[in-house]
Formats: structure tokens, C-alpha cells, sequence
């Protein structure tokens, strides 16, 4: 079976950061000092902000291009960064939980 986007994006995150890609269980990818959920769909951005909203490490949502900006608004005033395909930070995780 072909690999999806999300699967994709997911293996070069953790491949980067030298972890596992979780793909069936919690947040796709743990590390350290960070937690990222990839999200490759303006409708799933949420979903995937629901799911890293707890974690007390630095909360990152990743997004392939097209919806770098769509997670930028959805991540406003909640603490949690924004992060490309390639693993750049657009936005710094912060504080606020």
C-alpha cells in the first residue's frame, strides 16, 4: 500500500529527531523535550491540536505547505507552535496551556 502524505511527512519528522513514528497509537511523534502531530488537512488541523493540547513538553503541530497558514490561525493564542513538512519552525511553541 502507497504511503500517504501524513505517513510520509510523519517518517521524515522522526527520521530528523531520531525517534519511532507512532502511527497507531497518541501523538505521531515524541521526543525529549517535544511532542508533533502531523496534519496534512485544514479539517484535521483541530483534531490534531485536541490531541498535543495536554502534553507538558513544547507542542507543535506540522503541516505540509498549503496549510501553514491555516495552522498558524488555528494555533492563535493557544501555546502551541506550528511546524513545516521538513521540520523548520514557522512558529515557536509557547507557554500558555
Amino acid at each position: 500500500m502507497a504511503k500517504t502524505k501524513h505517513d510520509a511527512i510523519a517518517e521524515k519528522l522522526a527520521k530528523k529527531f531520531g525517534t519511532e513514528y507512532k502511527r497507531d497509537k497518541g501523538i505521531d511523534i515524541v521526543i525529549k523535550d517535544k511532542v508533533i502531530e502531523v496534519e496534512t488537512k485544514k479539517n484535521s488541523i483541530s483534531q490534531g491540536i485536541d490531541q498535543v493540547q495536554t502534553s507538558s513538553k513544547a507542542r507543535y503541530i506540522a503541516v505540509n505547505k498549503i496549510n501553514v497558514k491555516n495552522a498558524l490561525n488555528a494555533t492563535e493564542g493557544t501555546g502551541i507552535g506550528v511546524m513545516s513538512e521538513t521540520g523548520s519552525i514557522v512558529k515557536k511553541a509557547g507557554r500558555k496551556r
